[in-house]
């Protein structure tokens, strides 16, 4: 007799098959003494048998046991009436999977349609997009996000809908990067001096604080001004307000806080011996910074109950601009430094050194701070190890304001530019510096002095009295220049 050795099983190769009836015999006695035996017994038995066995055999079994193994289970689970299992594990899926999902068979197209998945997918995507919500609340009718009718669309319908979605979001990235946009503008104009140096808005207003000692408040859909604060004897430079209180630094050395609602003045802080540069105020925490080269840092209990906690010193020049999260408190001075300090103790963390000139502006988010400079020049910086990762150039003067989300950085300056950049690309070193500006925005005749931006808009302020809003999701297309957009123009003269 002649052995072939397989592996783990031998193969006899001269062995005589036993007749077909004797065989068929022998396999129903082998499957009724089989039967008899616990399932442990059965289990242990096939285990035994198997490694009797040879690889080819292995192999037979191996892809016999495949398919048995496999279960459906988005179709069984609705067989046991646990449709909404079934749903909750789809409901996980991205765009692209739910439409393969939808193509294995009839009850996984049942479950995602009678489950409204790709309602709940856009609905994900509301919640967790920025861009996404901020379509939703503006194109409601379009989306029937608040249909006016009791009746819910099908679930084809919000299949169909998603696609268009995207191309909208696509649109508005190719506005930006082409500089596409229809402009809004405000004249601010007061008889004694001219300029905006700070604003502030939200859906319904524009916030701004002004050259001649005011703050103005703006109805941000028909730009008429609404309210004109008055208390400052200097310029407003500086601003932030929430849902309770405008709070405002000025030249006259004072920081001011408003109702918002009323424009009563509920508080006055005098600390600082020279102009209140810049502010920043958030979770009952407030941190000014002042030409008198100091930082005060406050505890806001309320808008009336506001104490000195701490004065940083250590910058040899005007402190221009600060910011801060629980983490760190950031600040840039005319002295070409930045500075970090501990929010909680507020000790001195480290100096980022690199600037050539004076620091204007800064934000921080993060690990990342992007400031702005009068060597003309935009320097992204790790704050925890004070490493610059990129210098961006660009600006022909002063980089006076700048403001970055997860895409894009967006920087003003006194050459009366606005620059659109993109972030990701700044913050890989291999990206050549000629991809990093996406778009150079001119409409402002004099220095930029404050901008703030979203996913559809900018809105600037400038020396030329004025505030545009450079919108990028309602673009018209009438054969206009690209980047130039026909603009209402709104003045508004004090008396």
């Amino acid at each position: 007799m002649c052995k072939l050795s397989l592996g783990n099983g031998t193969l006899t190769g001269s062995r005589k098959r036993p007749s077909r009836v004797s065989f068929e015999k022998e396999k129903e006695m082998c499957i009724q003494m089989f039967e008899q035996w616990s399932e442990a017994d059965q289990v242990e038995f096939v285990e035994h048998l198997i490694s009797r066995m040879c690889h080819y055999q292995h192999g037979h079994i191996n892809s016999y046991l495949k398919p048995m193994l496999q279960r459906d289970f988005i179709t069984a689970l609705p067989a046991q009436g646990l449709d909404h299992i079934a749903e909750n594990i789809l409901s996980f899926l991205d765009a692209r999977s739910l439409c393969s999902a939808e193509l294995v068979c009839r009850e996984w197209q049942r479950v995602i349609s009678e489950g409204m998945l790709w309602k709940k997918l856009i609905e994900r995507m509301v919640r967790t997009d920025p861009l996404w919500k901020g379509l939703s609340e503006r194109h409601q009718e379009k989306y029937l996000f608040k249909n006016r009718t009791n009746e819910v669309p099908p679930n084809s319908y919000y299949h169909s809908l998603y696609p268009k979605i995207i191309q909208d979001i696509e649109t508005i990235e190719a506005n930006w990067r082409c500089g596409r946009h229809n402009l809004q503008r405000i004249q601010c104009r007061s008889e004694n001096s001219k300029g905006v140096y700070c604003l502030q808005y939200d859906d319904d207003k524009i916030i701004s604080g002004l050259r001649d000692n005011s703050i103005k408040i703006w109805d941000k859909h028909s730009l008429e001004c609404l309210k004109i604060l008055t208390g400052h004897t200097g310029s407003v430079l500086c601003l932030q307000y929430d849902d309770r209180v405008i709070v405002t630094g000025s030249s006259d050395s004072t920081v001011r806080v408003w109702d918002v609602n009323s424009g009563e003045v509920l508080n006055t802080l005098i600390h600082h011996n020279e102009a209140v540069l810049h502010l920043r105020f958030c979770n009952g925490l407030m941190v000014t910074c002042s030409k008198d080269r100091s930082i005060a840092v406050w505890d806001m209990a309320s808008a009336t109950d506001i104490s000195l906690r701490r004065v940083l010193v250590g910058h040899r020049a005007a402190v221009n601009v600060v910011d801060f999260d629980d983490k760190y408190i950031v600040s840039a001075s005319g002295d070409r430094t930045i500075k970090v300090w501990s929010t909680s103790t507020c000790e001195f963390v480290r100096t980022l050194n690199g600037h050539k000139r004076g620091i204007a502006c800064l934000q921080y988010r993060d690990r990342l701070v992007v400031s702005g400079s009068s060597d003309n020049t935009i320097r992204l910086w790790d704050i925890e190890c004070g490493a610059c990762l990129r210098v961006l150039e660009g600006h022909e003067e002063l980089v006076r304001c700048i403001r970055f989300d997860n895409k894009r950085i967006v920087s003003g300056a006194y050459d009366g530019k606005i620059k659109v950049w993109d972030l990701q690309a700044a913050l890989d070193p291999r990206a050549p510096a000629s991809t990093l500006c996406l778009r150079t925005l001119v409409e402002h005749s004099g220095r930029v002095f404050r901008l703030q931006f979203d996913e559809f808009q900018i809105i600037s302020s400038s020396h030329d009295d004025t505030i545009l809003i450079w919108d990028f999701l309602n673009v018209s297309s009438n054969g206009q220049p690209e980047g130039r957009s026909p603009s209402r123009t709104y003045t508004y003269i004090s008396r």
